[in-house]
């Protein structure tokens, strides 16, 4: 329905009128369907290939005898099991149904009508929709080599910006900051901003010089980190995440979080994944093997891509996506093109099994050549 045709628009706040929802990649299901095609993969949505590891499945399991009672609605063993993980207090730890659930709750504590917040032009989307529907404005930060430039965000940063998002890597560019200027970066903010350092894609990461902004919980009040089990951890589908912070922040975001909104196959499945470090070094070896098939594959055919440090990879086709994509689709294959984050020439790639890879780079090649 178009926004103009609903008689209710007028009845909504009136920062909700111009907001645009978030549009998750293509299920294959839905590809299937319209195309009536069978066979698809799916590239789109950053997944682990691999799925859940051996542990988490059995948790899962066992966890099934108990559908009919509600989850522990305060996920006591989970967020012990992670505060433990994380060397910190179980006061500091916000659980989420995935951690899109915890940057909302963060803007819908911090952010108001008349409050600002800041981040990086080719960020990640939620951001975005989560400062808008809220009332609250928006400064974007030009980007530098499609990463972060922390000196011109910190140029927007006013006395009424009251949280700065930060994705480290950075989705869909996966681009990175190194230890020191974050850390300086933050340091820097009035204590009156808060800082979220998103870190969905760290377990990817081998850089030496990458941070783990955890560790600078108790350092740096005014620090959220939020992660999550959907990538590394191949737990997309149970939507589990969780935010790190001062317990007195936790206490703030825990009074709007709704009440079990982590399940409870949910929370067994994450406190297992945190004890199969096997199944990560699996996912990640997978993941750097499937990078460098993807980024010789794109060397050959001559296109740009960006380093990415994540489990996907952005590559430039030199020419609209859209249809590319489209003819992709056509093929079973589903990738995700970026025109939303103004860059309509970009798609990004996942990280697949090498057989998804290959599938991928062939389809790929017969859509250019066409």
């Amino acid at each position: 329905m178009h926004q103009a045709d609903n008689p209710f628009q007028s009845l909504a706040a009136p920062w909700i009128a111009g907001l645009t929802p978030y549009v998750p990649g293509k299920p294959i299901s839905e590809l299937e369907r319209e195309l009536g095609i069978s066979d698809s993969i799916k590239l789109a949505s950053n997944e682990n290939p691999l799925g859940p590891g051996v542990r988490a499945r059995a948790a899962i399991e066992t966890a099934l005898a108990e559908l009919g009672r509600y989850p522990d609605g305060g996920g006591f063993a989970l967020r012990r099991a992670l505060a433990e993980h994380h060397g910190l207090s179980p006061a500091a730890v916000t659980i989420g149904n995935g951690s899109n659930d915890v940057l909302d709750l963060i803007a819908r504590v911090f952010l108001q009508p008349g409050a600002e917040s800041v981040f990086s032009e080719y960020a990640f989307a939620v951001y975005s929709i989560a400062t808008q529907s809220v009332g609250a404005k928006a400064r974007v930060a030009r980007a530098r080599d499609y990463g972060h430039d922390l000196e011109a965000m910190a140029r927007l940063v006013t006395d009424r910006t009251r949280v700065v998002w930060i994705a480290n890597p950075n989705n869909p560019t996966g681009t990175w900051l190194a230890a020191a200027p974050l850390k300086s970066f933050i340091g820097a903010l009035p204590k009156t901003c808060l800082v979220v350092v998103d870190e969905a894609y760290t377990e990817y990461v081998s850089e030496p010089d990458f941070p783990d902004a955890t560790h600078w919980i108790e350092t740096f009040p005014n620090l959220i980190v939020t992660r999550t089990f959907s990538k590394a951890y191949g737990l997309a589908a149970l939507r589990v995440g969780y935010a790190l912070s001062d317990p007195r922040i936790a206490e703030l975001l825990n009074r709007v979080r709704q009440p079990f909104n982590v399940n409870a196959l949910a929370q067994a499945a994450a406190i297992a994944a945190i004890n199969d470090p096997e199944h990560i070094r699996a996912s990640v070896e997978l993941n750097r093997a499937g990078m460098k098939q993807l980024t010789t594959a794109f060397e050959r055919l001559g296109l740009a891509y960006i380093p990415s440090v994540g489990n996907f990879v952005t590559v430039d086709c030199g020419r609209p996506a859209t249809p590319i994509n489209e003819a992709l689709l056509k093929r079973g294959v589903i990738v995700r093109p970026l025109g939303n984050y103004g860059m309509p020439n970009h798609l990004r790639i996942s990280i697949g099994l090498e057989s998804e890879n290959a599938r991928f780079i062939a389809a790929f090649e017969d859509v250019l050549a066409s």
